[in-house]
C-alpha cells in the first residue's frame, strides 16, 4: 500500500487514487483501532489489579465500566471488520415507503425516515434528500435519502424490509390503538468499480414536477426525473438536483444500486434454497416491530435482539440492531 501511495503517477488517474487513497486511510485507521483495544485493556487491568490491591471499589467500578465501554468498542470494531462485500464500503441509498393506511402510516414512515436520519448523523454519516412524495395531511408517502460514509451501506445493508408500528394514534379521535407498517429499501452507490450493464431498449424515462424546497425551479418545470428498468420493474427517482440533466443522472446511479441489489437478494435466496434455510431473505418480509402501546419494546424478528427503550431507538439508537443483524448474516453473497 505504501508503494502505491508514494508511486510518482499515482494522480494521473484521479478516481484510482481517490481509492487507493480511501484504502489506505482505512487500512491506517483498522490498525490504530487494534492498538487502543490492545493499550486501553491493559491500561484497565493495571488500574483493576491496583484497585484489589488497595481495596478502593470506586476504582474497581470505574475500571469495571470502562471493560464494557472497550467491549462495546471492539465488538463495533469487530462488525466493521465482516463488511468485506464488493459493496460494503461504498455510500448507500435508503428508500422508504409508507404502508396501506393513509395518514397513519404515512406518520409512521416519515417517523422510519427521521430515525436513520438521526442514526446517520450520530455516526458521523452526511445525508442527502434526494426525492420526498409528502403525504396528504402529515408524513411522508416515500422518500429516498443518500447516506455518505465509509461502509455506510455496510452498515445499513440488512435493513431492508418491512417496519410494524404499534402505537395509540395521535390521528384516532377515539385514542384506539393502530398498527402501521413502512417498508425500507437499501442499495449501495455503484462506483467504477462494480460493473452494472443497463441497455437504453430497457429503460422507460419520465419526468415530472419536483415537490418541496430547492429553489425558484420546484413545482414550476417539469426537472424531477423517473427511470424503470422495464425487465425487472425497478424504479428510481430523483428530484434533488437543479436541472433534469442531473436528477436524470443521479436516478442512473440509484438505478444501477437497485440492480445491484436485487441481484445479491436472488443470490442470498439461492444460497438459502440450497442449504433448506426457510428464512425469508427478500425484500418485503418484516424485519422489526416497534411496540409503543401497551408496552415499550422494539425487537428484531430476525435476530431476537430486543430493548425497552424504544424512544431512542427512534431517535436513532440502532447500533445493537445493525450490529445482531450483521453478526447473523455475517456472510454477504456477491453478484
Amino acid at each position: 500500500m505504501s508503494a502505491l501511495c508514494e508511486a510518482p503517477d499515482l494522480w494521473s488517474d484521479s478516481s484510482k487514487a481517490q481509492t487507493i487513497m480511501k484504502e489506505r486511510t482505512f487500512l491506517e485507521n483498522s490498525i490504530e483501532a487494534v492498538r487502543k483495544i490492545e493499550s486501553d485493556l491493559q491500561n484497565t487491568i493495571d488500574l483493576i489489579e491496583l484497585a484489589e490491591e488497595e481495596e478502593d471499589a470506586d476504582v474497581l467500578e470505574e475500571a469495571s465500566n470502562a471493560l464494557v465501554e472497550l467491549q462495546k468498542y471492539a465488538n463495533r470494531k469487530r462488525i466493521e471488520s465482516l463488511l468485506s462485500g464488493e459493496a460494503d464500503s461504498n455510500d448507500a441509498y435508503l428508500q422508504v415507503n409508507a404502508g396501506a393506511g393513509g395518514t397513519e402510516a404515512q406518520d409512521w414512515a416519515e417517523m422510519v425516515l427521521r430515525m436513520y436520519i438521526r442514526w446517520a448523523e450520530q455516526n458521523g454519516f452526511k445525508v442527502t434528500v434526494l426525492e420526498r412524495s409528502a403525504g396528504e395531511e402529515a408524513g411522508i408517502k416515500s422518500t429516498t435519502i443518500k447516506i455518505e460514509g465509509h461502509q455506510a451501506y455496510g452498515w445499513l445493508k440488512t435493513e431492508g424490509g418491512v417496519h410494524r408500528l404499534v402505537r395509540i394514534s395521535p390521528y384516532d379521535s377515539n385514542s384506539r390503538r393502530h398498527t402501521s407498517f413502512a417498508s425500507v429499501a437499501v442499495s449501495p452507490v455503484i462506483d467504477d468499480s462494480i460493473d452494472i450493464e443497463i441497455e437504453a431498449k430497457d429503460l422507460r424515462i419520465d419526468t415530472y414536477r419536483s415537490q418541496g424546497a430547492g429553489g425558484q425551479h420546484v413545482n414550476t418545470t417539469d426537472s424531477a426525473v423517473r427511470i424503470t428498468h422495464i425487465p425487472t420493474g425497478i424504479v428510481a427517482a430523483c428530484q434533488s438536483g437543479r436541472s433534469q440533466h442531473q436528477n436524470k443522472d443521479m436516478a442512473m446511479e440509484m438505478l444501477k444500486g437497485k440492480l445491484y441489489e436485487a441481484e445479491l437478494q436472488k443470490r442470498k435466496e439461492a444460497q438459502a434454497k440450497e442449504h433448506g434455510d426457510k428464512t425469508e431473505i427478500g425484500w418485503g418480509h418484516q424485519i422489526r416491530s416497534y411496540v409503543l402501546h401497551p408496552y415499550q419494546m422494539v425487537k428484531d424478528l430476525r435476530t431476537e435482539a430486543e430493548t425497552t427503550n424504544s424512544g431512542a431507538v427512534l431517535d436513532g439508537d440502532l447500533n445493537m440492531f445493525l450490529e445482531s443483524s450483521l453478526s447473523h448474516f455475517a456472510k454477504p453473497a456477491s453478484p
